[in-house]
């Protein structure tokens, strides 16, 4: 199975590419979010807010497609993602040092546009980062 165009999409123009023209293309206007550092969002305003600050936050940041696997109308995939940390981030000031962490993402498509993501990430190994980043 391959992964499909959307959540490919979603990650490459989005988050890699910075591209928030792209929100308004890919994602649905009444968008439920729910994302690797927590938060629980819906619209496609919220959203952008939190790509910026996510981007902010992980300069260069990257999220890199490890496995997909999709029927119907759902995919779900393996993640990582990655950054140097630049800004405040889960309560930690820049460190400049590189961060990444794993991830597993739930998406539902509504026709040519994604719905609803559920990200639930290993905030475990982040914190790890972050605190040994501080030292």
């Amino acid at each position: 199975m391959s992964t499909p165009p959307l959540v490919t999409a979603f990650y490459e123009r989005i988050w890699n590419g910075g591209d928030l023209a792209g929100v308004s293309e890919l994602l649905a206007p009444d968008l439920e979010f729910r994302g690797s550092l927590g938060a629980e969002l819906r619209g496609r305003e919220a959203f952008r807010e939190y790509v910026t600050s996510t981007r902010t936050a992980l300069s260069g940041y990257r999220c890199e497609i490890l496995d997909c696997v999709s029927e119907g109308d759902r995919a779900f995939a393996r993640l990582r993602f990655s950054g140097r940390h630049v800004g405040l981030l889960r309560g930690r000031a820049p460190s400049g040092k590189h961060v990444s962490w794993l991830a597993a993402a739930l998406f539902q498509m509504r026709g040519p546009q994604i719905s609803s993501v559920w990200v639930l990430g290993d905030m475990a190994a982040l914190d790890t980062q972050l605190e040994a980043n501080q030292r």
